[in-house]
């Protein structure tokens, strides 16, 4: 599974970071940074939680 941003759609609002810290992260420069692109097992289900909450629908999901 990997999922992706699309910069342009997305406003850094971060609710992907408060659902799954451990794959998405916030820059110094407002961005969003997925540190884990290929998501591990484990976090699966987190990151389809965020990727649904996504106020922009700036994430995309491969699985």
């Amino acid at each position: 599974m990997k999922v992706s941003v699309d910069p342009l759609v997305c406003e850094a609002n971060a609710v992907c970071v408060g659902i799954a810290p451990e794959v998405f992260d916030l820059t110094d420069d407002d961005e969003l940074e997925i540190l884990l692109p290929e998501v591990p097992a484990d976090q699966a289900d987190k990151v389809r939680h965020a990727v649904r909450s996504c106020p922009k629908a700036a994430l995309t999901l491969e699985e």
